[in-house]
């Protein structure tokens, strides 16, 4: 099991190292294109959508805690990555039966896709965090959840702004405000949007929306259940009970 642990802490280091990696030329272009787009609409538009946003993420926050299991202890880092594999391939296959339905539904019934598939990556995320033994009744908890959820889905300046935070979240975590309102829901929205915009507006065209709506959902929770593993990894490898186990496997990882 030493040598499984070891294993997936090597995969984490890499992990890691891309969370930080800067913007390149071309993520800075791509973003600064986006922005000057969104700064052409009008506030209105964007308070709309925030609005939108910030609702539907509510009350999957605040919905989903009282229908997930309770916290998983005492199981292995293996025992818990394949409980999560299994529970990211039932989430895969509902989004792309979801992304197919909504894609080839035209116009009107596409846009739905929006708050249904926020919604099952959420729950995904709850999920994965009882598996790995946290507990989302706790709000900090479901803090970290909006976290993963903006590593997987943003800027590369963005990731690097967020996991600076997360990589040290016991001592982050406590300069949390108690009020779920003071999150910075524009920025939320909009890196969000800007990320999954052009795969959106593709579902909506008329032919392809349904192929384009499973493709881009399976892809979507197959990264966003990739990112979670690593997120909620890196919090148990570096528990204090895994210090000393942890300083051995680092030592063999960099004499290689």
């Amino acid at each position: 099991m030493e040598d499984y642990n070891y294993t997936k802490l090597k995969e984490l280091e890499i992990w890691k190292e891309k969370m930080r990696k800067k913007p390149s030329l071309l993520n800075k272009a791509s973003k600064g294109v986006q922005n000057k787009f969104n700064s052409i609409l009008p506030d209105n538009y964007h308070n709309i959508v925030t609005s939108a946003i910030k609702n539907m993420t509510k009350v999957v926050l605040f919905g989903s805690k009282y229908t997930t299991k309770k916290p998983l202890i005492g199981l292995t880092l293996k025992e818990r990555d394949d409980l999560a594999l299994d529970k990211i391939k039932t989430y895969k296959n509902t989004a792309m039966i979801e992304g197919a339905g909504t894609g080839a539904g035209g116009i009107l019934i596409g846009l739905t896709d929006l708050p249904l598939l926020l919604g099952i990556k959420i729950k995904l995320l709850y999920e994965l965090a009882s598996i790995y033994g946290f507990d989302v009744k706790d709000y900090r908890e479901r803090m970290y959840i909006l976290s993963i959820f903006q590593l997987a889905f943003s800027s590369q300046d963005h990731v690097n702004k967020v996991f600076a935070k997360i990589e040290n979240w016991d001592e982050y975590k406590n300069t949390l405000s108690d009020d779920i309102n003071d999150l910075d829901w524009r920025s939320f929205q909009q890196e969000y949007r800007d990320y999954i915009d052009l795969a959106k507006l593709l579902q909506l065209v008329p032919g392809i929306g349904a192929f384009v709506g499973a493709y881009v959902n399976n892809k979507l929770v197959d990264k966003l259940g990739e990112y979670a593993m690593y997120a909620y990894r890196m919090r148990i490898l570096s528990d204090e009970v895994c210090v000393t186990k942890r300083k051995t496997w680092l030592n063999k990882l960099f004499m290689k």
